[in-house]
């Protein structure tokens, strides 16, 4: 597969974030999806959205989103088509409360809740009896499954036998700060207004469990996880949770195959986290960062199956893990 080259009219790396936002998207080869609900802990579960192929020795493929996003998420949908044209099971999970799965649990998500996707992947083994499971996760998502992989380290089953991060908040304080700059006001703002109107849901299908006396004066991400977030997910404060949830705690410890595709100009995860010694120093990762690609977006100059290129990256990374090279120990 040919290196990342951006679109010509997408160089900015603002604009090439939105356009991965806004880009029409078609899936016509995407089937229609069987509905799955995971149960990651008691009285909570996950919905996922399955895509199977006939022969169940084929190879899965899961994705998880990013920060307000969901299953129906385009680049959720055009990663999935790729990956079932390619042969894979694919399992588009929403997290905690996403995709209209709000009801499913009484807990709101945050970045910390790597063992939900160990639940996923210890069910899909024992239940469904997948042999060669794949995790990829955009932004959030990123960091979901990276801390996942890195947390199960030596100790992850063989069934396990790749993970990607698009893009991952891998430095949570990091990435807060950087959303609070001047030049990325809006994506302070449009994540901020949805993350409060979910609350407000949430406040109505659980009443009594959330006080939102002062989810109005919430203006920024940081204060939302310090008034919300933290203290309802067993976290002292926005300081500890961003702490003790950042996937690069853990990276040192990854054991399978991993791919990480980032932009240096992501304007949201800034590239000098990429230069951590567990990240650098882990022969399991292997780093890929184009100079333009924006935040999740990767919109080439090629047309067809590489004009999203990290989700044909992801699936050509995988496909080969899959196929025996690289291998694992």
């Amino acid at each position: 597969m040919r290196s990342f080259v951006p679109h010509p009219l997408l160089r900015q790396p603002h604009l090439m974030t939105l356009a991965g936002a806004l880009w029409p998207r078609r899936t016509p080869s995407l089937p229609q999806a069987e509905e799955r609900l995971f149960e990651v802990e008691a009285g909570t579960q996950i919905l996922g959205k399955c895509h199977w192929q006939a022969k169940r020795e084929s190879p899965t493929l899961v994705l998880v989103h990013g920060l307000e996003g969901s299953s129906e998420s385009s680049y959720m949908r055009g990663a999935a088509e790729k990956a079932f044209l390619s042969g894979f099971h694919v399992v588009r999970l929403n997290q905690r409360n996403c995709g209209g799965s709000d009801r499913l649990t009484p807990t709101v998500y945050n970045s910390g809740l790597s063992g939900d996707f160990r639940a996923v992947l210890e069910e899909l083994i024992t239940r469904d009896g997948l042999r060669n499971i794949c995790f990829a996760g955009y932004s959030m998502g990123g960091n979901l499954v990276l801390k996942m992989a890195g947390e199960l380290g030596a100790a992850a089953p063989a069934e396990l036998i790749a993970v990607c991060g698009i893009c991952p908040t891998l430095e949570l304080a990091v990435c807060v700060d950087a959303i609070s700059r001047p030049g990325n006001r809006f994506y302070q703002t449009h994540f901020v207004r949805r993350l409060k109107a979910r609350m407000r849901r949430k406040a109505r299908l659980f009443p009594g469990k959330f006080d939102l006396s002062g989810l109005d004066r919430l203006q920024t991400i940081r204060e939302f996880d310090d008034a919300i977030t933290a203290p309802h997910s067993g976290y002292r404060d926005a300081v500890d949770y961003y702490e003790r949830a950042s996937a690069v705690r853990s990276t040192r410890e990854i054991s399978v195959p991993t791919l990480i595709l980032t932009a240096k100009d992501d304007p949201i995860v800034p590239f000098s986290l990429f230069a951590a010694s567990a990240i650098r120093d882990n022969p399991r990762i292997g780093l890929e960062a184009p100079e333009h690609g924006g935040h999740c977006s990767f919109i080439s100059c090629w047309s067809g199956s590489e004009r999203h290129w990290a989700e044909a990256r992801v699936v050509e990374f995988c496909r080969g893990v899959a196929a025996g090279s690289p291998k694992r120990d």
